[in-house]
């Protein structure tokens, strides 16, 4: 338990899983070094980070009321509870709303001289930074992002190069940015290069947030300096008052240097560990997943399904759709489908191929999975969740990226690391939903748990891994800063 006197952070995490869990990792990687965190956020979203963090007595909770806003579906707390990314603006402004009961948890510690060293709040809670000036408070900022993307979107940001570029394929130029790879337009984010219209209420919500970000104190990231190619101090030139950019990173390994590991008879369902237990070749499977914002469509999900029954490399699938299930093709191309399983345990469904593979439902621990002996690599999004967990793992990638600035992440991995590979994308010009077809499915996947190229992918993440591991220990890069 920490002292009275011991140092006090607060913690204000963006109401998204992604962004949430790794301020999570952080807060107990605080409270194991005796600083006491208070970690704000909202009733619905109290729960599920009261059952992370029961085991740590340094960290405490504060639950401030979400607030009802026209547009928004009632109850909504957290972006998993859209019913679509449609309703993700609306939610952005509704967080606006939390600044007053913001400001009275502060005045509570302020009155109770208990105000703390410094408040770490998301990106997204850009108007946290004039509340902590009021109390005299420096604010850093987390992303959920790699420094090397941050500083490409700052970068075409200030320097607008797609709009000089004179095709979409020519690569570009960000001035005091020296890149691992080539980058051109088409590669950019498109929420980047089509934020230009003031006027835009979702745009006027980006650049305030991205002011408030470029003024605050400092900025938490998590990754580790080994990976970064060296732009860590070129980001920190986008910021104002000599802002200084900390990676910490890979943050949920911490618990993990600590001794520290969760039961996982208590995080997977048993016929997912038994699969991957009964493999008799080690990374043999291939762990399958797409994150929980990009939405694909179930057309692109018969193609998904059908290039990894044509690859035949043992899978594990994770599907977040509800309409979605396997196309008669693959049932009858396998011929040993079986039977449908529920663990009501953890109330995750299963479709279980025996032999095959397994697609589930609903909710996996995926750094468990990442860790497991019988996982050989992992197709997926990039979102930097996975990319820095599957690198951890020393588990390479086979890129897709989708949404934000993931394809900036998926870059990185495949051709600034060479700890994974690209997957070949189509133009669907025909509006059917699918961008990767199964024979791109089916030929990425080969290459990656059975090519030349995907053994070296494999060493290279394997090597990768072990500097993580060293970073958060005692005299390592992030365990240092």
């Amino acid at each position: 338990m920490a002292s009275p006197q011991a140092p006090h952070v607060v913690i204000f995490p963006f109401m998204a899983q992604g962004h949430t869990l790794p301020l999570l990792d952080l807060s107990k990687a605080l409270s194991h070094r005796n600083i006491k965190v208070t970690i704000i956020t909202t009733p619905t979203n109290a729960k599920s980070i009261g059952k992370d963090t029961e085991n740590h007595p340094n960290i405490g909770l504060v639950e401030i009321p979400f607030p009802i806003i026209h547009g928004l579906p009632q109850g909504t707390e957290n972006t998993s509870q859209l019913p679509s990314m449609e309703f993700l603006f609306p939610f952005l402004m509704a967080t606006k709303q939390l600044q007053k009961p913001f400001e009275q948890v502060l005045q509570g510690m302020s009155v109770s001289k208990s105000l703390p060293i410094c408040v770490i709040s998301d990106f997204f809670l850009g108007w946290t930074l004039s509340s902590c000036q009021a109390f005299g408070v420096p604010r850093l900022v987390f992303h959920g992002m790699c420094v090397l993307s941050m500083a490409i979107c700052k970068s075409v940001c200030v320097h607008m190069p797609h709009t000089k570029a004179k095709s979409v394929l020519d690569p570009i130029d960000l001035p005091g940015l020296e890149l691992p790879f080539d980058l051109s337009v088409s590669e950019l984010p498109a929420q980047l290069i089509q934020a230009t219209d003031q006027n835009d209420p979702f745009c006027q919500f980006m650049s305030d947030v991205g002011q408030a970000d470029c003024n605050s104190w400092g900025v938490v990231v998590n990754s580790f300096e080994e990976i970064e190619s060296g732009t860590i101090s070129s980001f920190e030139t986008f910021y104002e008052n000599g802002a200084r950019a900390w990676c910490l990173g890979p943050l949920f390994l911490y618990d993990k240097v600590e001794g520290i590991n969760k039961p996982i008879s208590q995080n997977q369902p048993n016929k997912l560990i038994q699969f991957l237990n009964d493999q008799v070749t080690l990374g043999s499977v291939l762990y399958v997943s797409f994150g929980t914002q990009a939405d694909l469509s179930d057309a692109q999900l018969d193609q998904v399904g059908l290039g990894l029954e044509e690859a035949s490399v043992p899978f594990l699938l994770v599907v977040r759709s509800t309409t979605w299930s396997p196309p008669n093709g693959l049932e009858e191309s396998i011929n040993i489908f079986s039977i449908f399983l529920s663990d009501s345990q953890i109330n995750v469904d299963i479709e279980f191929f025996e032999g095959k593979g397994l697609i589930i439902r609903e909710w996996v621990d995926q750094q468990q999975i990442l860790s497991h002996q019988a996982i050989g690599g992992f197709f997926s999004h990039c979102g930097w969740n996975s990319v820095i967990e599957s690198i951890s793992a020393g588990v390479p990638i086979l890129a897709w990226p989708m949404i934000a600035e993931q394809s900036l992440n998926a870059k990185l991995v495949a051709e600034g690391l060479g700890a994974g590979l690209g997957i070949r994308k189509s133009h669907d010009d025909l509006g059917s939903g699918i961008e990767v077809s199964r024979q791109a499915i089916c030929e990425g996947v080969r290459e990656l748990m059975e090519g030349e190229k995907g053994r070296d992918a494999r060493e290279r993440a394997q090597a990768l891994g072990r500097v993580a591991w060293r970073a958060v220990q005692e005299g390592g890069s992030s365990h240092e800063a």
